[in-house]
Formats: structure tokens, C-alpha cells, sequence
């Protein structure tokens, strides 16, 4: 994040994501502000508030895909929520600081994810020395009032030779196929107190972990596994124990206040008029819930308390009916910026379905290579594909990129069910087979809304 310039972070966003220039550049510029604040004394720091953004686009135009790479390509914890789901009709589930409860989670073990990572080699090698101690125990330690004897002296260096040797074949795995007993912790005990802390009360600043600990002793059980998984379960435990947690969660909450982005979507399904009667109501009062969130206040989670002041909120919504300004005044001052992502084009489809890292053609290329299969799809043929979603997303709802995969599955399916069979051939996808499949679908309009 520190070596990106807004131009590298758009050039990074386009090896995923065709087109939305606008939209790229904005988020590109508030990921930079970022840094740009961290490099300020820390009074003016504090001051400076990230400038929120709402995205305004139909469906499957790349809105959460700009926001989920942009999290990705910075290392900031990221979670994207369904701001409709605070309106459904009887939802009694938690309330909006539930999000930042999730991103703090989240966040948490993002950081030990990557301490895990840090102490990969020492933990290894513990797990390492555990094992040996199993296949050749060492020998029994005794109190010596005096030096060792030529013979102890000898059964000692005896006993090295023979650890690293076993050593070396651990690491050839030539000790791959043998057995050996391990004793690991039962996963019963922590198993209850995840349920109580997952029923809903991990909203109170509790943890449930360190308050019923003693009550729910940790248990051993004995198991006879093979050397390597022995290897893999020894080198998870070292790591465990070889991370500071305290850390982790400091690291983790500080990322969060500083790095944190929060995808809100859907936010048009909240938008309503003042005044209005019924789930106007409900929209509004969800609006008033989500404000002081976006606006900076300091929210209670198990891993300690998290200010909000400058998590990053990005807002999408299509805005079919709605518009920004039907959104609470209080609420639009906190989303100053305002980019609109436009419909694709065919031309956009082809891009979509051949230039990106991810792009369609080349996924299934590598699926059907693992069958043996080299597909070999014609620039005529990925023309056809993307004219036919264009005339399905004008004849049916407008599902974007989105509608590509179903037309893409449809054509492949007899392709992908008999693969096994065809091994080593080489198929060649033109215009002809792409309207063979999807003539007869598409000819059937009742049809293709079933199918397309």
C-alpha cells in the first residue's frame, strides 16, 4: 500500500476489472488519502476523516468487485453487508454495530494468519524435535555427582547419530508410511463454549472463552496417525504457542480503526422519502442506526473497544428508484463522493470474457486441461456469447457480467458432463456450436427466463 500511487492501484484494478474508470480513480484516490494521512503529525492525523463513497450502478457492473480488490491489494480487513437486511420484516437478529463486531473478527484473524506465516520455520522446527522425541525417546535424565563414563560418554553420541539420521529420512520421507501415537486436545470442551459464545451473546463485551475456561478443563485424547499428519497437528500447536495473541488483537484492532473498509450494498433499499408511511419507516430508522457509525463512535467487542472514525465506508446501490438525495441529509453528508458505474457494452463483454487474470474463457480453459482437454475458443465464437447476454440482459433483467456465466455454463455443459470420456482431443468452440446450444433457448422466450 505504501509504494502505490493512485495510477498503480487503477492499473492493479484493471488486471481484474474491465472498464468503470470513474469509479476506480475514486477508490484509488481514498486508498492513497490513507497513506497520505499516516504520514501527518499525529494532531493534524486525527483530524483528517476518510471521504466515503457511493457507487450507483446496475447489477453485475463490478461495484463489490472494485471494493473487494481494493481490500485485498491494501491488507485491510474487509466486509461487505447487505444493508437491506436490517429491514426485513420480524428480523431480530443483531444490531448495526454487529458490522464492526464482524470486521473486527475478521481482522483478528487476518493478523494471525500472518503471525502463523512469521513463525512458520521455528514452529517447525519444534514440531520437528517433538516427533523425533517420539520415534527415539531420548534417554533418562539423572542426577550425576560425577563426569560421565568412556561407555555413557559413547551411548550418548550414539543416541545423536541415530536422532539425526532419523532426522534426514524425515526430511527424504522416507518415514512417510510409519505410525506413531500422539496425544492432541479434544475438541469438545472448546467446542461448548463456542456454542454459547456464538448464541448471540457475544454482542455484551464478554469473553466467553476466558470466563468458562476453568470450568471446561482441557481434555487429551491419544491418537495413532502417520508421520506426516503427526508433523502438520505438532507444527499448528508450536505456532499457537509461539504467537502473541495480545498482540494479534492489538494489531488487528488498530488495522481495523485504520485500514478497516466496510462495503455497505443495497443502501438504494433503504432510501425512502421523508414522511412516507410503512417500510418508509423501517428505512429511515436503519438509516439513523447506520449513521453514527459512518459518522465515528466507538463500538464495544470482545476483543476490546474499536473507533469507527476512519474505517473507509464505500455504499453501492442501483438506484433504479431511489436516488442519493432521498437519503437522510445527515447520512448524505457523510458519503461526499459520488461515482456512477456505468451498463456494459458488448464490447465490454468480450473484454470481460478473454483480457482479465480471471477472465471466463481462460477458467475454463484450465478445467477442461485437467481432463486432458485443450480448448480453443474462437474470437467469433466469444463475439456470439457476448452479443447473445447483451440481448438477454435487454430482453430480461439487466444482470450485467453476471448473465455471462449462465450463458457460458449453457454452452459447455454436454462439453464439461462427457469431458472424462474425451481425453486428449482438441475442441475447437466456433459460432456454429455456440447457436446449436442456444438457439433453441433462446427462440423460446418462456424458456430461456428459466434458463438464461
Amino acid at each position: 500500500m505504501e509504494c502505490l500511487t493512485p495510477k498503480e492501484i487503477v492499473e492493479s484494478l484493471d488486471r481484474f476489472i474491465i472498464g468503470q474508470e470513474e469509479a476506480k480513480k475514486a477508490v484509488a484516490i481514498a486508498l492513497r488519502n490513507r497513506w497520505r494521512r499516516q504520514q501527518l503529525p499525529p494532531h493534524l492525523k486525527e483530524e483528517v476523516l476518510p471521504k466515503n463513497i457511493i457507487m450507483m450502478g446496475p447489477t453485475g457492473v463490478g461495484k463489490t468487485e472494485i471494493a473487494r480488490r481494493l481490500a485485498r491489494l491494501a491488507k485491510a480487513p474487509f466486509i461487505k453487508v447487505e444493508a437491506s437486511k436490517f429491514t426485513e420484516v420480524g428480523y431480530v437478529g443483531r444490531d448495526v454495530e454487529s458490522i464492526i463486531r464482524d470486521l473486527t473478527k475478521l481482522a483478528v484473524q487476518m493478523i494471525k494468519r500472518e503471525a502463523t506465516e512469521q513463525v512458520q520455520t521455528k514452529a517447525k522446527a519444534n514440531a520437528e524435535e517433538r516427533l523425533l522425541d517420539i520415534l527415539l525417546p531420548p534417554p533418562p535424565v539423572e542426577k550425576k555427582t560425577h563426569a560421565l563414563t568412556p561407555q555413557e560418554e559413547e551411548a550418548r553420541e550414539q543416541h545423536k547419530r541415530t536422532r539425526e539420521k532419523l532426522r534426514e529420512m524425515l526430511k527424504q520421507g522416507k518415514l512417510d508410511d510409519r505410525a506413531v501415537e500422539i496425544e492432541t486436545e479434544e475438541k469438545g470442551s472448546s467446542a461448548a463454549i463456542e456454542v454459547i459464545s456464538s448464541s448471540g451473546l457475544e454482542d455484551m463485551d464478554i469473553n466467553f472463552r476466558d470466563l468458562l475456561g476453568n470450568l471446561f478443563p482441557k481434555k487429551y485424547k491419544k491418537r495413532r496417525v502417520k508421520v506426516p499428519e503427526a508433523l502438520d497437528i505438532f507444527t499448528e500447536e508450536e505456532a499457537q504457542r509461539l504467537i502473541d495473541m495480545d498482540q494479534v488483537v492489538k494489531e488487528a484492532i488498530k488495522r481495523v480503526e485504520n485500514s478497516g473498509i466496510v462495503f455497505l450494498d443495497e443502501i438504494d433499499k433503504i432510501a425512502g422519502r421523508e414522511g412516507g408511511h410503512g417500510p418508509d419507516v423501517s428505512r429511515e430508522g436503519v438509516q439513523r442506526d447506520l449513521l453514527p457509525i459512518v459518522e465515528g463512535t466507538t463500538v464495544a467487542t470482545k476483543y476490546g473497544m474499536v473507533r469507527t472514525d476512519h474505517i473507509l465506508f464505500i455504499a453501492a446501490g442501483a438506484f433504479h428508484v431511489s436516488k442519493p438525495s432521498d437519503l437522510i441529509p445527515e447520512l448524505q453528508g457523510r458519503f461526499p463522493i459520488r461515482v456512477e458505474l456505468k451498463s456494459l457494452t458488448k464490447q465490454d463483454f468480450i473484454r470481460i470474457l478473454t483480457e482479465p487474470e480471471n477472465a471466463l474463457i481462460k477458467q475454463y480453459k484450465a478445467l477442461m486441461e485437467t481432463e486432458g482437454i485443450r480448448l480453443k475458443c474462437m474470437p467469433e465464437a466469444v463475439e456470439e456469447v457476448a452479443d447473445i447476454s447483451v440481448r438477454l440482459n435487454e430482453k430480461m433483467e439487466n444482470i450485467g457480467a453476471r448473465r455471462l456465466y449462465t450463458v457460458m455454463e449453457k454452452v459447455l455443459e454436454d462439453l464439461s458432463f462427457h469431458a472424462p470420456d474425451m481425453g486428449g482431443k482438441e475442441i475447437a468452440i466456433d459460432v456454429a456450436y455456440v447457436r446449436e446450444r442456444l438457439e433453441s433457448i433462446i427462440k423460446d422466450e418462456d424458456l430461456s427466463r428459466y434458463i438464461l
